[in-house]
């Protein structure tokens, strides 16, 4: 020990892990980290984990070429002892990498059916959908538009499609006739939201409600409700979706999801499935409410 202090030695963690057989770190493999509802599943995970013995590495993804490297790369068990996937929807052509892994993965906000050996923990975004525009068409509104993300997109982003699938089912079960003018798909963001609403509402016949695929995209649509002069909700009502903290400062009605709860959902279960490597999949669906706030009502015309 005197010569350790002389020395000033500080033992090597990694090395010592490493000869347990045990990395001690839990690898997330996340898309846009500062996007307000991933970064509310990354609290879930980092509050539930900090709890544990592990170590979390995250891993962000903004090009496509990425994801193909990390689920190609990450999930090994020389670099860490398990792998949370948010929101990524793996394509065909990976999932042999992620069911051939030789750790165990979870997939959070995301499912796919070859993957059944895999703990998925994800929300049913069809039925979503169409639960807001059946809440829209209940208040009367038979004039409603839907801004989201881009359906074909290089990241395979899913929800958003979803959602817009619902509201299309929800306006054909009630024999409403789908409009292509009241339909539009952006990059995500605030601003391409903004500008798709415009369009929208610059309509001669314009909508007299909008479903946003997010809250932040529905802060986009007040925008230009508020630049055009519209009075929400007297004039144009408007949905979002997550319930993020902004949508409950602007009052925004919004289907909320368990944003934080997903993420220490999916801890739990990749800890559970280190301790105990034969523990059956868990296939779960986490429920959505819708949140009725100040951007909702009748239509006025």
């Amino acid at each position: 020990m005197q010569i350790v202090r002389e020395l000033d030695y500080t033992p090597n963690l990694v090395a010592q892990r490493l000869s347990t057989g045990k990395t001690l770190a839990i690898a997330v493999i996340v898309p846009f980290f500062t996007t307000p509802s991933v970064t509310e599943r990354l609290n879930g995970v980092v509050s539930t984990l900090a709890k544990s013995e592990y170590d979390l590495v995250i891993h962000n993804i903004e090009e496509p070429e990425q994801r193909a490297d990390c689920f190609r790369v990450i999930p090994r068990r020389d670099r860490v002892d398990g792998v949370l996937v948010i929101s990524i929807s793996p394509t065909d052509e990976e999932v042999p990498l992620l069911a051939e892994a030789s750790v165990p993965i979870v997939l959070i906000d995301t499912h796919h059916p070859a993957l059944s050996m895999l703990n998925q923990i994800f929300v049913d975004d069809v039925a979503g959908g169409r639960v807001v525009a059946e809440y829209l068409i209940g208040l009367g509104h038979t004039r409603i538009g839907f801004i989201g993300d881009q359906a074909n997109n290089p990241f395979n982003f899913t929800s958003s499609r979803d959602r817009a699938l619902g509201y299309r089912q929800a306006l054909e079960a009630a024999g409403i006739p789908y409009r292509a003018e009241y339909y539009a798909e952006n990059p995500y963001g605030r601003r391409e939201a903004r500008e798709s609403a415009k369009r929208m509402l610059a309509l001669p016949e314009r909508p007299t409600a909008i479903f946003a695929a997010s809250d932040v995209q529905a802060v986009g649509v007040l925008e230009a409700a508020r630049e055009l002069g519209l009075r929400v909700p007297q004039d144009l009502s408007v949905v979002g979706y997550d319930d993020v903290e902004i949508a409950e400062i602007l009052g925004l009605t919004t289907m909320r999801q368990m944003l934080f709860e997903s993420g220490q959902r999916g801890v739990e279960l990749l800890l559970e499935t280190l301790e105990n490597p034969e523990t059956e999949p868990v296939y779960e669906v986490l429920p959505t409410e819708l949140v009725v706030r100040e951007t909702t009502g009748p239509p006025s015309c």
